[in-house]
């Protein structure tokens, strides 16, 4: 895997659980294996960090931070996080298909001169 690009994904959340998990399955499922999973969590009232070891998932890299309601906060610490040589951002209600990173993988490779 050494040609193939790592993408950072970044997912931001609050107490959304139930859809956490559906999204981060759908994230873990890609076709696109070279990937690390940035989730950024603004202190759920759950047990955010067991539930992200639940998934048993290396790639999987937890945080938590407090954003004061502002969700681009979280996507800013996800960046500085971020090791990938691309970023990709996630909602946490939001499902991704299988080739997703493929496909996105695929388009910026084909049109570096854009």
């Amino acid at each position: 895997m050494d040609n193939i690009p790592l993408v950072s994904v970044i997912v931001t959340t609050y107490n959304r659980k139930y859809l956490l998990s559906k999204t981060i399955n759908s994230i873990l499922n890609q076709a696109y294996k070279n990937f690390e999973l940035i989730v950024v969590d603004n202190f759920s009232n759950y047990d955010f960090l067991s539930h992200i070891k639940s998934f048993n998932d290396q790639r999987i890299r937890p945080y938590q931070n407090i954003n004061d309601g502002i969700i681009a906060k979280n996507r800013n610490f996800g960046i500085k996080k971020a090791k990938g040589s691309y970023i990709a951002f996630c909602d946490d209600d939001d499902l991704w298909y299988p080739e997703k990173l493929t496909v996105c993988s695929k388009f910026i490779n084909e049109n570096t001169d854009l």
